[in-house]
């Protein structure tokens, strides 16, 4: 049990989603502390009854009046709703740790993972009684730089070449019930259901679903070379992304090429990421076995493999890897988690 007097009083905006239920389970699963819990969400699912960690909870209407005495709120109900709320929260006093991309790329807004720029919101603590504004990454974001980060620190990033391949769960429960139900229509000679999605998801694969921007790129893919730049505070070091959604229920996979200032070999990077906070290596060439997105699914831990040395690439000066995080966990709820542990 968490119940502590001792501990935050917290608010979960957006209890009834995907990424709002696994706040729940990683909060009890890390024994987060709290003296007290809000469950909130739309208009549409209040009075909705929640069992967390022993005790019936009734879903509470999203309102200006909610944040009266919460300490930190993990916030996961959209951009908009992200918008609205966030900056109310902020005046009463709470400091809320936002999965949305609506304050991500604001200049006072720490965009903070963990393991890779903590220092980013050293000044931010509860108990100050000063509320305050902190983004969760995007998702793909995150797992890429878990990897990523520490062969940057150690021969520093010039430019990165990313490919996505992004699970439903990215989308959402709707999306992930749309594929089961697509799979299901599919294979017994049915016409799939598209209500997410405007064309087929079951046995197929497509650009991500995210607005294309006048440059070509969408905005997944943007989300991605911006966000790099300011987690690694290097305005200069070059990202180009191509983000596809491939028909997986839950965890991102992604390729990732690096070009590096100074040389840096295979079995050195191999290391390198064997003791990286967070990751664990899947480098079996012998067995052929590397990471999935269904070894990774439920757990915590980002995985990489498929480290190898760029032969594009003359002097050591290049890297290919191979990278699997569950998109839920890493990509969303624990790095929120990991954040508000960071705050006490």
């Amino acid at each position: 049990m968490s119940l502590k007097e001792t501990g935050p009083s917290i608010a979960v905006v957006g209890v009834t989603g995907a990424v709002g239920q696994e706040f729940l389970s990683v909060l009890s699963d890390r024994d987060f502390p709290y003296r007290s819990i809000k469950m909130l969400a739309s208009k549409r699912s209040a009075g909705r009854r929640i069992t967390f960690e022993d005790n019936d909870y009734v879903v509470e209407e999203l309102t200006p009046e909610s944040f009266a005495g919460v300490d930190i709120a993990l916030f996961s109900a959209g951009g908009s709703i992200s918008r609205e709320f966030g900056p109310i929260a902020v005046e009463r006093g709470t400091i809320v740790v936002d999965n949305s991309s609506a304050f991500r790329m604001d200049e006072k807004v720490p965009l903070v993972i963990p393991e890779v720029n903590p220092e980013a919101m050293a000044n931010i603590k509860v108990g100050k009684g000063k509320g305050a504004l902190i983004a969760n990454p995007n998702c793909s974001t995150i797992i890429c730089l878990m990897a990523a980060t520490p062969l940057h620190r150690r021969a520093k990033v010039l430019r990165m070449v990313v490919s996505t391949y992004q699970a439903a769960s990215g989308a959402g429960a709707a999306a992930m019930d749309e594929l089961e139900l697509q799979t299901r229509e599919v294979l017994e000679g049915k016409p799939p259901t598209c209500k997410i999605f405007n064309q087929q998801y079951a046995f197929n694969i497509f650009s991500h679903n995210a607005s294309v921007l006048p440059n070509g790129y969408n905005e997944e893919e943007m989300k991605m070379v911006k966000e790099t730049r300011k987690i690694w505070n290097d305005k200069d070091v070059k990202v180009t992304a191509t983000c596809i959604r491939v028909p997986v229920m839950r965890a991102h996979a992604e390729s990732v090429n690096l070009q590096f200032e100074s040389p840096l070999d295979e079995d050195t990077a191999r290391d390198i990421l064997k003791n990286a906070p967070g990751v664990v290596v899947i480098d079996d060439r012998e067995s052929n076995r590397f990471p999935t997105p269904l070894e990774v699914s439920n757990k915590d831990d980002v995985a990489v493999g498929r480290i190898r040395q760029d032969l594009s690439q003359d002097g050591n000066q290049g890297l290919d890897i191979f990278i699997c995080g569950d998109q839920i966990r890493k990509g969303a709820a624990l790095n929120a988690i990991q954040i508000a542990e960071m705050l006490l």
